[in-house]
This record gives structure tokens, C-alpha cells and sequence, in this order.
């Protein structure tokens, strides 16, 4: 069977928990072909994978966000689109909570648009965009909504109308613009679409949104529910939504997916990975470890106050930030920076590293991230025995604490961007080496358990051979 995996903002350009997944998946399913149609933010990450990719992925697709920039088109053009055709590009930018899917993707492939860049310039977008503003938007300046809403879809009008290659079966490993492109396939093709929901993607977006300063005042709110009106294109095409743990699904019930399409599969690894790990010297000071992407959601500058304060309680401990901080060079900049106001020692950033040469020194981990599905790489501490100190995201609470079963608790989960009780836990855990070595131990049983890279792989593969066939 052919299958096309759509990932966006990861697979094969960055490391870390979903691209983890999707290597894993790959890898593990030899009798299965794969094309991997991968959504980037810039062009100049093209080819600049981070894995080298398994034999059975016959072709990567790219697509850079940024492309629209280049793309000038003509002003003042008449396509003669359809009333339904405009209607269903309203509803688009309109955010309408019961869009329909299959008369935008009619819509925006329509050839009688011409290219992205000139129907977001003709007379027609004009006209669909003027309405929509005296029926909702009547305060806004037009100029500033003009440009605003074309910023916004013109990535989507270039994504859809980008060659899709064909498949049996097309998988996103997230909503967004690569849920609507799985859609899409299965829109064009007629073939079965499974969506894989790692953490949800428009709660993830409306944080981001919140916070910056790129989107102004009430323009937030149009870019929000942007974001959900793409994520529903997903609910509404899937046949099989996946989710890693019961609070996921129950999000997606409340944004609109139906329950009976929802299952659950939890990340997995293979603890036995995790044997016989290099260890800390004898008498060398306490090493806390983080196992993260040096990115805002992973929020790293609560996690450097909250060392800031452990080394008042525990002088000699030594931090160690073990992931890739390229993603973002500003955040990491800022980091550092923020390190240095602190005055803060012994503080490590050791870039991309083959984590199982590092966790097994480790004394304990911590993960302040403010937004998380499932994370691997509480998963993979807990594989190496390792006590967490988690921020209460995703599903950290379950994998610490467990849910009716026996293992007992693996570490502190403790308020989001909470440096003080972060902190507090931290300095616990430093100070008893008992509780350390029983958390360790019990979070190592839990994953044995119910976290096995054997039953997320031969869940997926039930799946597909399920939905093989299937039109």
C-alpha cells in the first residue's frame, strides 16, 4: 500500500516528538510504500532533512509557506466565479462554524481563478471580502482587512492547488494546513484519510496568536478562527481520528469532531533501548536534564528561572538543556542572555545529541513546556528510569501519575510557567535520592506496561490494513 504522510512544521526538517513518531512509523512498516508530502515555513530548509530517510519513503514532497512572497499576480482581473464558488470562499475567511469543505476545495480549484497571487487581487475577492465585511466586519478599515485575510490564505490557495501525489491512503500527523491537504487527497482521489492528533493543533495556534505581535487587536480573532475553521476540514473528512490520550479526545468532541471517529493510541517506545546507559561519575554533583527543543512553547526561560532557584538550595547542581536550538536562533539568543542576567553557572545547551549517551547520567528531568500532547520525551526519561519534574500539560499528569493503575507516582507535576514550584519539586527530588530511585523505577514500570512501541506500531498497522481498499 501506498501511503502519504502530511506533516507540518516537522517531519524530516526538525527533531524532536512528532518527527520521532513519524521515523518510527516508517521504519517499522518495511511492507508499506511512503511519501511524505512535507509543509515547511521557509524554502531555505529545502532538502535540509534531519533523518535520513528510510528505504521504503519513495519521494518527499516540500512546500514553503513563504513561496507566496514571491508570487506578484495582476490587480483587477474578473474570474465570473459562481455565487456557490464565492459563497464557499466566504465561509472560509468568514471563520463559518458549518463550512463545507467540499464546495471550498471545488471552489479554490477552480481554474477560472487563475493563480493564487491574481484572484486574491481581482475583482472577485473584492467583491466576496466586501460583503463579508459589511455583514461582520463593519468597524474594521478595509485596506488593513484586505491585506490581512490575503496574508492568511493566500499560503492555504497555494497549498491546495500544489501537485498532490497520489496514494491509498493519506495520513496527517497534525490538523492545520496539513489536515486540509490530507483532505484534500482524499477529496481528489477518493481514498480513506486517517488524522493523527499529537497535541491539538488550533489550541496550539490561538496561544501563539494571543501572545504575539505580528496580529493586532481584533484581527486575533479572525486568525483564530481561521485556525479551527481549518482544523474542522479535518474532522470532517477523516474516517479514523487518532489521539494519544482521553483529554485530547475529549478537545476534539467540543471543536466538533464526531466521537465515534476518535480512537486511542498512546505514544510508545522500546524501554529495553533504554538498558545499560552510560552513567554519572561516582561523587559527581546532581545533573538535571532537560530533553527539549529550544523553542517559546517549550518555554526554556521559566525553566532557566526555575534552576535560578534551585541553585540557591542545591549550589553544586548542574543543568543540562539537551536538544536542537536552531529552530528559533532569537529564542535561543534570548536564553542565553537571560542566563547571563542571572549570573547563572553551570548551565549546558548541548545542541542535537544522541540522547541515550546523556539520560543515563542524569539524576532527574524536567519539561516546562506550556502546551504538549504526549511527550516523548517524558516517555523516554521514564524508559531510562529517570524521575520528571512536568509543567500540567497533555497527558504529563497520566504518564507521572498514572490512571488506575499500580505503578505509583514518577515525578511532580506542578502549574504552567511556575518557575516557583517548579523549582520546589526540583529541589525535593535533589534532596532525596530514595524518592529519586523509586520514582525512577516506578515511571520505568509504567512504560513497560502500557507505553510500548510494539502496541502503537501494531495499532497503526491494524488500522491501515483495515482501511486498505476502502474508497
Amino acid at each position: 500500500m501506498k501511503i502519504c504522510i502530511v506533516a507540518e512544521g516537522s517531519y524530516p526538517y526538525v527533531t524532536g516528538g512528532v518527527s520521532s513518531w513519524i521515523h518510527a512509523l516508517l521504519r517499522s512498516m518495511p511492507e508499506h510504500s511512503f511519501v511524505i508530502y512535507a509543509i515547511a515555513a521557509e524554502e531555505e530548509q529545502k532538502g535540509k532533512f534531519k533523518y535520513e530517510l528510510p528505504s521504503n519513503v519513495t519521494e518527499v514532497r516540500e512546500f514553503f509557506m513563504d513561496s507566496y512572497l514571491k508570487e506578484e499576480g495582476r490587480w483587477g482581473a474578473r474570474s465570473k466565479l459562481a455565487r456557490e464558488d464565492a459563497n464557499a470562499i466566504k465561509s472560509l475567511i468568514g471563520g463559518d462554524e458549518n463550512a463545507d469543505w467540499q464546495h471550498i476545495f471545488e471552489a479554490m480549484l477552480n481554474k477560472k481563478l487563475g493563480d493564487a497571487a491574481t484572484f486574491l487581487m481581482s475583482r472577485d475577492y473584492y467583491d466576496i471580502l466586501s460583503g463579508l465585511c459589511e455583514e461582520k466586519f463593519s468597524q474594521v478599515p478595509f485596506t488593513e482587512m484586505f491585506w490581512t485575510v490575503r496574508s492568511m490564505i493566500m499560503p492555504l490557495f497555494m497549498t491546495v492547488r500544489n501537485s498532490l501525489p497520489e496514494a491509498d491512503l493519506y495520513h496527517s500527523v497534525s490538523t492545520g494546513y496539513a489536515g486540509v491537504i490530507a483532505s484534500l487527497g482524499k477529496h481528489i482521489y477518493n481514498k480513506p484519510m486517517v488524522l493523527t492528533e499529537h497535541g491539538i493543533y488550533s489550541r496550539e495556534r490561538e496561544e501563539e496568536i494571543i501572545k504575539s505581535d505580528w496580529v493586532k487587536g481584533s484581527f486575533k480573532d479572525l486568525w483564530i478562527q481561521y485556525f479551527y475553521t481549518l482544523s474542522k476540514c479535518a474532522y470532517q473528512y477523516a474516517d479514523e481520528v487518532v489521539t494519544l490520550f482521553n483529554r485530547n479526545k475529549e478537545i476534539e468532541i467540543e471543536l466538533g469532531c464526531p466521537e465515534e471517529k476518535i480512537s486511542i493510541v498512546p505514544n510508545g517506545v522500546n524501554a529495553a533501548d533504554f538498558d545499560n546507559l552510560p552513567s554519572k561519575a561516582e561523587g559527581a554533583p546532581l545533573r538535571i536534564g532537560a530533553l527539549v527543543r529550544v523553542v517559546p512553547i517549550k518555554d526554556i526561560k521559566t525553566m532557566i528561572q526555575s534552576f535560578q532557584l534551585v541553585k540557591r538550595e542545591v549550589p553544586s547542581a548542574t543543568f543540562h538543556i539537551m536538544g536542537p536550538y536552531e529552530e528559533d536562533r532569537e529564542y535561543y539568543e534570548e536564553c542565553l542572555a537571560l542566563i547571563e542576567a542571572f549570573g547563572l553557572q553551570d548551565v549546558e545547551f548541548t545542541g542535537n545529541v544522541d540522547i541515550k549517551q546523556y539520560v543515563g547520567t542524569m539524576d532527574l528531568l524536567v519539561l516546562t513546556s506550556i502546551s504538549e500532547g504526549q511527550p516523548l520525551a517524558v516517555l523516554e526519561g521514564l524508559a531510562a528510569s529517570k524521575p520528571f519534574v512536568t509543567t500540567d500539560v497533555g497527558s504529563c499528569k497520566e504518564l507521572l501519575y498514572g490512571v488506575d493503575d499500580p505503578y505509583g507516582q514518577a515525578g511532580f507535576v506542578v502549574p504552567v510557567m511556575n518557575a516557583e514550584q517548579i523549582s520546589r519539586s526540583i529541589v525535593t527530588l535533589c534532596k532525596n535520592e530514595r524518592m529519586r530511585n523509586e520514582m525512577g523505577s516506578n515511571g520505568r514500570r509504567r512504560v513497560e506496561a502500557l507505553y510500548t512501541r510494539d502496541r502503537f506500531i501494531d495499532s497503526y498497522k491494524a488500522l491501515y490494513n483495515q482501511l486498505e481498499g476502502r474508497k
